[in-house]
């Protein structure tokens, strides 16, 4: 199993997250671009450090919203959402490229990641700009998804993504960030849920009822509060039960 992390968001003065401890944890890091945070000198810190740790890195790739923290929805033309996603995936290969790594994935954030989910359009954009830049890179997706499909139809590796931070809605979707007990914060629970999801592919929903989810990595948002503390106990949890850690891309 992985464990993926949202890193490279802090942006000038404004700290977002702690990158270097959760280095210590996750064994993906999804790396901000610049489009919904994160500014070039600190990517660039995040990149090194994740190079000195073996972390493999993926390109975190947004709509343009820094104000909103790209969770504001877009509907961009099939032209523009296709030259950001290239964009931002190029931005991020010369960085990784300077610290001594490589980008060997995507993962689409906020609005982006949960409208490409089910918007074909927009979904068959990303793709089709993934494709533009290397074809071998793996596409993230919310598990359960049609992107997935959408995906491998069109020849992309994908991985399954599930979040150990946040409530799932009944259809395997994410409860929305207005309502309240959206995201999660006990790190026992949380981590004993992931347990359970890794060793059975279910977890329970908000409603309270049982949700099959088929995921090859776990996400511990790096913003949220008590992050470090919810992906170190996720990674103890899993490994005491004897399951292997380690980056789905290779």
């Amino acid at each position: 199993m992985d464990i993926n992390s949202d890193l490279g968001e802090s942006f000038g003065a404004w700290r977002m997250g702690d990158d270097a401890a959760l280095l210590d944890v996750v064994t993906s890091a999804n790396v901000a671009c610049g489009f919904h945070a994160g500014d070039p000198a600190g990517i660039l810190d995040t990149l090194r450090a994740a190079a000195e740790r073996g972390v493999a890195v993926g390109a975190h790739v947004a709509y343009p919203d820094l104000v909103g923290f790209g969770r504001r929805n877009m509907d961009p033309t099939s032209r523009e959402l296709q030259a950001d996603v290239i964009y931002q995936i190029g931005a991020l290969q010369g960085l990784a490229a300077a610290a001594g790594t490589r980008v060997r994935y995507v993962k689409p954030h906020g609005a982006l990641y949960n409208t490409i989910a089910h918007d074909e359009r927009q979904a068959r954009d990303v793709i089709a700009a993934i494709r533009a830049v290397d074809p071998g890179l793996t596409l993230m997706a919310l598990a359960g998804s049609p992107l997935i499909q959408w995906a491998r139809d069109a020849g992309l590796r994908v991985v399954g993504e599930a979040f150990a931070d946040r409530a799932y809605n009944d259809d395997g979707t994410l409860v929305s960030r207005r309502q309240p007990g959206a995201v999660l914060h006990d790190a026992d629970a949380v981590a004993e849920r992931m347990l359970r999801l890794v060793q059975t592919g279910r977890l329970t929903a908000a409603s309270g009822r049982e949700v099959a989810i088929e995921a090859d990595s776990i996400c511990v948002h790096g913003d949220s509060p008590g992050a470090v503390q919810m992906a170190q106990r996720v990674h103890a949890v899993l490994t005491a039960a004897g399951v292997a850690l380690r980056p789905f891309a290779d």
